[in-house]
């Protein structure tokens, strides 16, 4: 008798819960807000050493920075770039307030706590390589180093306010 009213009262029970493939998000993206210490020298990085694509902005006004937590009344400006120009990928939010960080640079991504360093999965490292040797960015360890038996390469670099880049992919 018990065993029949739990299994009767099971679909109402699990009608009430999320499955698996649910997801409380409305995007399976993550939209990354980056400070930077120089606006104009860190959207040349990663549109024209990266590769990353400008695909708008907005102003964020003082009161809104000061209802919303993010500052303490200071309005700013937001550049907005992403991977492709597509308005399911992500955004890379780039923002400055012209200072100088608290925090000395980090030498590796053990040095600070925080988010350390983007992964971007390409199809092929060689023009990459070639960007980042062309601007004279400097490849941390020993990178292009292979991974394993994958085919794929793993690059190292830090962009101007020190934020790692690992860039992974063929170098056909």
């Amino acid at each position: 008798m018990h065993r029949m009213m739990i299994v009767a009262a099971l679909p109402a029970l699990l009608a009430g819960t999320a499955t698996a493939s649910e997801s409380p998000f409305t995007e399976g993206t993550i939209h990354i807000g980056v400070v930077t210490k120089d606006l104009d020298a860190s959207v040349a990085f990663y549109t024209d050493v990266i590769g990353m694509t400008k695909t708008g902005g907005f102003e964020v006004d003082a009161a809104f920075g000061k209802a919303s937590g993010l500052t303490n009344g200071l309005a700013f400006s937001v550049t907005v770039l992403r991977l492709k120009d597509s308005p399911d990928a992500a955004q890379f939010k780039l923002m400055s307030f012209e200072k100088d960080a608290k925090t000395p640079k980090s030498a590796h991504i053990e040095d600070a706590l925080g988010m350390q360093y983007v992964t971007l999965m390409v199809s092929d490292l060689t023009p990459f390589v070639a960007r980042i040797k062309a601007a004279g960015v400097s490849f941390l360890g020993e990178t292009p180093v292979p991974l394993g038996d994958s085919g794929n390469h793993f690059v190292l670099v830090q962009d101007p306010d020190g934020t790692f880049i690992e860039l992974i992919g063929p170098m056909k």
